[in-house]
């Protein structure tokens, strides 16, 4: 990979982080980063280890977790809010990065955060994408 791919790529990274209320696709981010689809997505995963959508699904899901913690909004709030349109597949990708429900997420007590910066905050409480049980069993084969 160039060092002008790189710049490209985190060019489109960035808009994701920028833009990620808004309806984003492949295509769109491969625009921004000068590339086709199909090589951007190849290029982005080997450069930062996942793929676009699940960037941008990580970025939204961060976002979430700090409107949920605030208690104002509903799940469903949150989830339009943070630019995903179907609440089954925003919940199911918030359970699997977070480990529990938006709802229960929600509900839990977050006043030991409350002195905390919010820049740090955020690095504390970042989304992890956990291996599948599909993914856990196809390492456990190549080990």
């Amino acid at each position: 990979m160039t060092p002008e791919e790189l710049v490209y790529l985190r060019r489109a990274r960035d808009l994701m982080d920028r833009e990620y209320t808004r309806p984003l696709d492949v295509p769109a981010m491969a625009r921004a980063a000068l590339m086709s689809p199909a090589h951007f997505s190849r290029q982005f995963r080997a450069a930062y280890g996942e793929t676009p959508y699940s960037y941008l699904m990580t970025r939204r899901i961060e976002r979430a977790k700090a409107l949920l913690r605030r208690g104002d909004l509903s799940v469903t709030e949150v989830c339009m809010a943070v630019g995903c349109t179907s609440l089954g597949s925003f919940s199911s990708r918030f359970t699997e990065l977070v480990g529990e429900s938006p709802s229960a997420y929600r509900a839990r007590d977050h006043a030991a955060l409350a002195p905390v910066p919010a820049c740090w905050a955020k690095v504390i409480t970042r989304p992890v994408r956990r291996p599948s049980t599909n993914e856990e069993a196809q390492v456990g084969r190549t080990a």
